[in-house]
Order: structure tokens, then C-alpha cells, then sequence
């Protein structure tokens, strides 16, 4: 087991804040270094042999709880500005905030990793892709106190600024716990920009939300071709859940114009038991959030669900607008199969449920047109070998 303290910070290097975010999270100015940090690298391989790395959170939860922390708690692992990653086979425990950050980065591969922090730690997300683009998450366990997956590309007026998106990423084989937070959440901090998502067979057990959608007014950007399938889940809050009013803002100058573009986000095959509410959908007065579609979706609610399980408001469908009395049943199990209702090419971030992206292996061909950097063969995070 690898350990690390905090008892000195002052032995701990600071460093700049990320210049997509424009200041620390945790305060203004700058932050410490994460306990296994590099940048401008390629060809990396962080790996152990399913070996520990304890981060001995206590006294930085403890810290942050008590505000005596002037400057923003550090990750595990943060990888910048690099490409050719791989981080696998580790078990990560106690991390002062989130565990996995790549940033900035490409062709990422995270891949076996057990993640473990109890419920009431502070921001302990287990991976957080952020700005990166061609990377894949597979054959995780996530236990934390925040988003099992969050996926992240900068914050407001910064992240509109530095532009860079997270794209071209793939989710899947996914167990997680986490009973106050999302198992995969989209934002909040989304100003660069979320294409091109995909993710399938996620197991979920205890959390408040399966799939959450974090934007709001002075974020810009958009978030766009998302397609989940195959997802169980057992006891939460909401199914689904979409915030257009999310707050926090690095300044009180974002831009009130700077509004978010909500498009094509699809979910399939899912199956999900015990909920108090199947979905709370909500875009923004002026702003719908556009091509919301699900297909086979079976939810049993619990015996203390609300009467109103689904709460809709600027929401649109591929085919209609749908308001907060949609969805309303009063029966416990609740079921939901849209026919096919295709409309537009396969990639243009306006397909519902037609199910094309996975028919013949569509769903792996997309990503095979993205050619690898360094001029070599096309890239496939489906069978990409380290």
C-alpha cells in the first residue's frame, strides 16, 4: 500500500488553477499538486497490480468541511496535456477529492480500477474525464461520495474561452454505489463542450441519480450525442435527472447569454427498481432542451414514490414538447417503449432511439474514423491494445 499525508502542507508544490476552470474549486488561487501528476507526456502506464494507493482523506475532508483550507484539495491522479494514457489495475481509497483527472488529454484508456470513499466525503468523484477526447472507461468499481462518472470541460466564461470539448468517449462495464450523487453525471462544468458520449452496461446500486444532466445559464457550450443502453439500477431518487438551473460560477461575470445547448440524449434498455421518481427533466425558460428520447425503459417505482413520477418542463422530444404533466401514471411499475422514430444520419447529434449507432457494429465504427496522432493505424478504443 502506497500512502501519502497531509500533516505539512506547506511541503505540499502548488500549482497554477486549470486555465478552462480560471480558478482553484476549493478557492481562489492556486492548488496543490495531485499525489501522481504529470504533464506534457505521452505513452504513460500507471499500474499496480490491482495494488493500493490510500490518499488518507480525513484530514482534508476535515479541512474542507471546517473552511480552514485556503487553497484546492488535490486528486490522486492528474494527467495533463498528455496522450497514449493508461491507468489500470489500481485500488484507490480515502482520496482527498477525486480520485482519477485526466485533462487536457487523448487517447485514454482507464480500465480495472476499484475506487473506494465513504458516502459523506466531499466531492470524492471516481473518474472525471475533463476536455479529453478518445478515451474509454471500462471494468470499474466505483464506491464514493460524489458522481460515480463525471464528464467535464471547463467552467463558464474560462471553459468557453479555452474551447476544448470532452469527446469521443465510451463508458462501460461500470458498477457503482454512491447514494448521494449521479452514476454518470454530464457537467455541471460543460463550457467547452460534451459530444459524441457512449455508454452501456452500467450497474448501479443506492445513488440519488442513474443518468444527470448539470448546466445552467452562463455555461454556453453544449452537450450533445449521448447514447446510454444497458443500464440496471436498484434504489435511488431520480432515474433520470436534468438541471438547467445548476448554480456556482467561478466570478459573478459569466455571461448571461452564454446558454447551454441540450441536444440528443438518448437512452436505451434500461431497467431500474425502487425509485421515488422515474424522471425530473427541467431545460431552461427560452432554451429547450432538445431530442430527449427513451426507449424500453421499465421502472418500478417505490411503495413512497411521489404521485407525480415524471416532472417535465423545456423539454422537447424528437417529435414533441413535453410539459410537466407527461408521464403521469399512477400504477407502481411504470413502462415506457417509444417505437422507432428515426430521424437524421447517424452522428449529426439529432438521432433519437432509432438504434442505428449500435446496428452492425455502427457503435465502433464511428470511432474508427479518428485517426491516431502520432500517424499510425486508426484508433479503436473497442480493441485498443497498450
Amino acid at each position: 500500500m502506497f500512502q501519502f499525508s497531509i500533516y505539512d502542507e506547506a511541503e505540499w508544490d502548488l500549482i497554477p488553477p486549470l486555465p478552462s476552470y480560471g480558478i482553484g474549486r476549493d478557492a481562489p488561487g492556486p492548488r496543490f499538486i495531485s499525489l501522481i501528476f504529470g504533464t506534457n507526456l505521452t505513452d504513460v502506464v500507471i499500474t499496480g497490480g490491482n495494488g493500493t494507493i490510500d490518499g488518507q482523506g480525513q484530514e482534508w475532508w476535515t479541512k474542507f468541511r471546517q473552511g480552514q483550507l485556503k487553497n484546492t484539495r488535490p486528486y490522486l491522479i492528474e494527467i495533463m496535456f498528455s496522450d497514449h494514457v493508461q491507468i489500470s489495475n489500481l485500488i484507490l481509497i480515502n482520496s482527498p477529492s477525486w480520485n482519477v483527472h485526466p485533462v487536457y488529454s487523448s487517447f485514454v484508456v482507464i480500465k480495472g480500477l476499484t475506487i473506494l470513499a465513504p458516502i459523506k466525503s466531499p466531492n470524492t468523484d471516481g473518474i472525471n474525464p475533463d476536455s479529453c477526447s478518445n478515451t474509454r472507461i471500462e471494468d470499474c468499481f466505483i464506491f464514493s461520495g460524489d458522481d460515480c462518472i463525471a464528464v467535464k470541460s471547463g467552467w463558464d466564461e474560462y471553459g468557453i474561452t479555452f474551447g476544448m470539448p470532452t469527446q469521443h468517449l465510451i463508458i462501460r462495464n461500470l458498477t457503482c454505489i454512491s447514494p448521494s450523487s449521479a452514476v454518470i453525471a454530464l457537467g455541471s462544468e460543460m463550457s467547452g463542450g460534451i459530444q459524441n458520449v457512449r455508454a452501456e452496461n452500467i450497474t448501479a446500486i443506492s445513488f440519488e441519480s442513474g443518468l444527470r444532466m448539470k448546466t445552467g445559464i452562463g455555461r454556453g457550450a453544449y452537450v450533445t450525442d449521448i447514447f446510454v443502453r444497458g443500464m440496471t439500477l436498484q434504489t435511488m431518487k431520480y432515474t433520470f435527472w436534468m438541471t438547467g438551473d445548476y448554480g456556482g460560477h467561478p466570478g459573478d461575470h459569466y455571461d448571461l447569454k452564454a446558454l447551454p445547448v441540450i441536444q440528443g440524449i438518448n437512452l436505451k434498455d434500461v431497467v431500474a427498481k425502487n425509485v421515488t421518481i422515474a424522471g425530473k427533466l427541467a431545460g431552461i425558460d427560452g432554451d429547450t432542451f432538445n431530442g430527449i428520447c427513451m426507449s424500453n425503459v421499465a421502472i418500478e417505482l417505490s411503495e413512497h414514490a411521489t404521485n407525480l413520477p415524471w416532472n417535465c418542463t423545456n423539454i422537447k422530444s424528437h417529435d414533441q414538447q413535453m410539459d410537466e404533466n407527461e408521464g403521469y401514471y399512477s400504477k407502481r411499475e411504470y413502462e415506457m417503449n417509444n417505437d422507432p422514430s428515426p430521424y437524421g444520419e447517424y452522428g449529426d447529434g439529432e438521432e433519437p432511439c432509432d438504434g442505428s449507432y449500435e446496428k452492425d457494429g455502427a457503435y465502433e465504427e464511428y470511432y474508427t474514423s479518428h485517426s491516431d496522432p502520432r500517424g499510425g493505424a486508426r484508433y479503436n478504443p473497442f480493441n485498443y491494445k497498450s
